[in-house]
């Protein structure tokens, strides 16, 4: 297997001793490239690199580093401009849909490509969907897309991808379907989502063992009914990280439904040494 492209340029650009210290992934959102800064080279450092991206890649306008984790309410990273345009909004497309953003103000991850159109392929028709971290839209449009959902609520408590969401549900031309809501929606679902939802997305790793009651809260009354969890896990030698994620959410699972099924698991993505994304697809009964 040949070096990843980013690995590539940084050995031409900074010679082979310092490439080492460039992450190896490269980020490409729309017309946007995104470097991870690595604690051991300076945003500097990385100017000749991005602007050696901007003559290799055609259609890539400007290049970001980011410098810090996701982080905050908003689950933001702080970034730096490298090079090219000295913007950060962009058309980013997947699945035949168009998301626009700002990278600085909105959470977006194209390495959950696969998980957007999977879950969307799962929706039947007629269903009512409630998304409760929907960002700028992505899982929500792509099943309003790809399937016949009857509704997607579609929640994010972030005022900018609330903006940009309700901009994206009419680019994609689906306003009679996918309803975008501004709040938390832990209030949002008790004021006014209760015992609605066939199925509820919790696509936020940081809440949704949290807020698996509010999950619950909202869906119909009834078997079959759908959760799907994402949740990040450490896992060390010899360990499982699907099953420690099954085992987490079993515990509280039992305390809030009279019965329920892990229909399936996976790791999503790894996103730090050990550390890794897990998706549960859980059916429940949801209590007259």
């Amino acid at each position: 297997m040949g070096k990843p492209l980013l690995r590539r340029i940084a050995e031409e650009v900074l010679g082979e001793e310092k490439a080492r210290n460039v992450w190896k992934r490269i980020e490409i959102i729309g017309d946007i490239a995104v470097i991870r800064k690595s604690f051991t080279i300076s945003v500097d450092e990385l100017k000749p690199l991005a602007e050696k991206l901007l003559q290799v890649i055609p259609h890539v306008r400007s290049v970001w580093c980011g410098v810090s984790e996701v982080k905050g309410e908003f689950r933001v990273r702080d970034y730096v401009h490298l090079a090219g345009e000295p913007r950060s909004e962009t058309i980013y497309r997947e699945h035949g849909c168009l998301f626009k953003l700002d990278i600085r103000k909105v959470y977006i991850s194209p390495r959950l490509n696969y998980e957007h159109k999977r879950i969307a392929l799962k929706v039947k028709p007629g269903e009512v969907i409630v998304n409760m971290f929907a960002g700028v839209g992505l899982f929500s449009i792509i099943i309003a897309k790809y399937s016949k959902p009857k509704k997607v609520y579609s929640i994010d408590i972030n005022p900018d991808a609330y903006y940009y969401m309700v901009e994206n549900v009419k680019l994609n031309k689906v306003e009679e379907i996918v309803e975008p809501i501004l709040g938390d929606a832990a209030l949002v679902i008790k004021d006014r989502l209760r015992n609605v939802a066939d199925r509820v997305l919790m696509p936020l790793p940081g809440l949704s063992y949290e807020y698996l009651e509010y999950a619950v809260m909202a869906l119909k009354p009834g078997w079959p009914r759908y959760i799907h969890v994402y949740d990040f896990t450490f896992a060390g030698p010899g360990e499982d990280p699907e099953e420690k994620v099954k085992q987490k959410f079993a515990g509280k699972l039992r305390e809030i439904v009279p019965r329920y099924e892990i229909e399936f698991s996976r790791i999503v993505r790894m996103v730090g040494p050990r550390r890794y994304q897990v998706v549960l697809d859980i059916v429940v009964e949801k209590p007259h």
